[in-house]
């Protein structure tokens, strides 16, 4: 691993998120693929590039200030979550399961950004 942020666990459990995402989103009927769908896989996209770049070289305020990007693509995501569950594109144990896993995560991103204070 050659950069630091390939390490963070936070960073990796981000990865994890946006593959749960896009394999989530691939079971949205066609007409959702370009709206929801899309804004949904960018939010969690969004997570782990903003780990990555605020991680890289530099300042503890600063990569704070990317974690706090990174948080709010996060409530992105669960917000994205209750919008499917409205559209009957996802099921209630769907939208458990993802809501889990993306609290989890943002969780981990605020207690990291914790440590950073």
């Amino acid at each position: 691993m050659a950069f630091n942020f390939e390490k963070l666990r936070v960073w990796q459990d981000a990865i994890k998120l946006t593959g749960d995402i896009n394999d989530l989103i691939k079971t949205f009927p066609s007409e959702e693929k370009f709206v929801l769908a899309t804004q949904m896989q960018r939010a969690a996209d969004s997570i782990a590039l903003n780990i990555a770049e605020g991680s890289t070289g530099q300042s503890k305020p600063e990569f704070a200030r990317f974690l706090g990007y990174g948080l709010r693509s996060g409530i992105e995501v669960i917000s994205a979550l209750y919008i499917a569950k409205r559209r009957k594109l996802i099921d209630e144990k769907q939208f458990e399961l993802y809501y889990n896993k993306t609290e989890k995560l943002i969780t981990s991103i605020q207690a990291l950004r914790k440590t950073l204070r």
